[in-house]
């Protein structure tokens, strides 16, 4: 449950930084258009530099990480003396992990899976960080390629990538932010029930007391990382928090997540605690959200402000969003992973269970959030509420702007927005979005955009993992669902 943030959205760079260098354009559709790896030499010249910055800070490795379509974030890690070969030729990584499920069970697609084959994982030298919380450890997100040097077609981080090109064709920039809630345990035994290090209430200052070290510690950490924190504060639910993050390119946005999140957990083990990102950490309660956050530019203008549209949205703004509005049936395989995830998106919880839209309607799937008079220029942006923390970051944003898009091709409308709980509207009067991870599997398979903007590879082998958990517990209880995903997110 989030009230929440309106980040500044200032206008985007013109060009993002992060990435290995795009060279040729970036295609809407399924086509891998030409993000290519810069060459070797740039390579290896640049991580060694980074490897004598790094070496005298104490660093001994460093973590390339990537997230699965389970949404777990996979880790292969090297010395810091074996940063520039990493940087050169990769790091072995099996393409089966595209088919891994949350619980580590490995199943199969019909273009991705199975014992054969090899890829080369290849850390983001722009992205590399020391882990504030982890001496010794430096982080990067990676990408991966396949042992030829061609993208390989599976790899989430370049399809977000491909999608943020596609807007860039258009002449639309973007901001994103992705809001990071978590709840807060002592740490105990892999399957226990959580134990909360505070009794305080919601959204209450007593429990931002009884933890005031470990959030501390926490906004140290993330700001020696380099990351501009908007707020931390309590949320709803017992021992729930939630920080919120400047906002960036999409595919920084989604890196940041992944960062912040691996941050909160190594904050927590040095406190005794344990964190959880699960969408519901006890059956019946609010869960966790993974809110994100959009806004679009063109020529240093918010397009969210100053059009003919609702609330002074322009033509391609309000297309954009009629475009995400329309697709989040089929979003939600993308954007909350996991069948637990549809414990959380129940009506009357702030979590979006409504396929509406309104202005700084909490209920509604998709806010429009405009900011304080004064600051709407920059501040004004759309919330996506029934995403979660089970997605693939990079899926979500990479879809969501793939649905967008095609939204402003079609010059989509919005429909009349909604005011209020839809859930005391009447039977019928507001869409319901999908109810079950199965109900949102039916929806994508007919999605005919992010079947394009995927490509067969990776649509498939989404499919493959989604199909499988849904099935892996149809018959389980809450009670059993949450005990299964607690910890594993």
């Amino acid at each position: 449950m989030s009230t929440g943030t309106v980040a500044g959205h200032a206008e985007p760079a013109a060009e993002p930084s992060a990435g290995p260098a795009v060279q040729g354009p970036a295609h809407a559709g399924g086509a891998l258009g030409a993000v290519a790896l810069p060459p070797r030499a740039e390579r290896a010249e640049r991580a060694q530099a980074a490897a004598e910055r790094l070496r005298p800070a104490g660093i001994d490795a460093v973590a390339v990480t990537w997230v699965d379509n389970a949404g777990i974030a996979r880790v292969k890690a090297v010395p810091l003396a074996g940063l520039v070969h990493a940087a050169e030729w990769g790091i072995g990584a099996a393409p089966c992990f595209d088919v891994f499920l949350a619980d580590d069970t490995i199943v199969t697609s019909r273009l991705i899976g199975g014992p054969t084959g090899d890829l080369r994982l290849y850390p983001d030298l722009d992205r590399l960080v020391p882990l504030a919380a982890q001496p010794g450890w430096a982080w990067a997100p990676g990408e991966r390629y396949t042992q030829a040097g061609t993208p390989h077609p599976g790899c989430q981080r370049l399809f977000a990538r491909r999608m943020t090109g596609a807007a860039a064709e258009r002449g639309i920039g973007l901001k994103a932010g992705i809001e990071v809630e978590w709840v807060v345990a002592l740490a105990g035994e892999p399957q226990e029930e959580p134990r909360y290090p505070t009794a305080g209430p919601a959204y209450g200052m007593h429990r931002l007391t009884d933890l005031s070290d470990y959030l501390r510690e926490l906004l140290r950490a993330l700001d020696a990382q380099g990351l501009t924190v908007l707020q931390v504060h309590p949320e709803y639910a017992p021992g729930q928090f939630e920080v919120s993050l400047a906002p960036e390119g999409p595919v920084e946005a989604a890196d940041t997540s992944v960062l912040v999140r691996q941050t909160i957990r190594a904050v927590s083990a040095r406190h005794g605690l344990r964190a959880s990102f699960a969408p519901v950490v006890e059956a019946g309660s609010v869960g966790n959200g993974g809110h994100l956050h959009l806004s679009l530019w063109r020529d240093g203008r918010n397009l969210a402000r100053g059009g003919p549209g609702p609330h002074g949205l322009t033509a391609e703004a309000e297309g954009f969003l009629a475009g995400v509005l329309g697709a989040l049936p089929e979003l939600l395989v993308l954007g909350s992973s996991s069948p637990a995830g549809y414990l959380r998106l129940v009506p009357s919880h702030w979590a979006g269970a409504y396929q509406c839209w309104g202005l700084e309607n909490r209920e509604a799937a998709l806010r429009l959030v405009t900011g304080s008079t004064g600051e709407r220029a920059t501040a004004a942006n759309a919330e996506i509420k029934c995403f979660d923390a089970t997605a693939n970051p990079y899926l979500a944003v990479g879809a969501v702007l793939a649905a967008g898009l095609a939204g402003v091709d079609q010059r989509l409308a919005l429909p009349p927005e909604f005011s209020g709980d839809p859930a005391e509207a009447g039977p019928g009067t507001v869409p319901r979005l999908p109810a079950s991870a199965a109900e949102a599997i039916a929806a994508y398979r007919k999605s005919a955009v992010l079947r394009e903007a995927l490509g067969e590879a990776l649509y498939e082998a989404v499919l493959a993992v989604r199909t499988a958990e849904s099935e892996q517990y149809a018959s389980a209880t809450p009670e059993q669902l949450v005990a299964a995903t607690r910890w594993r997110y």
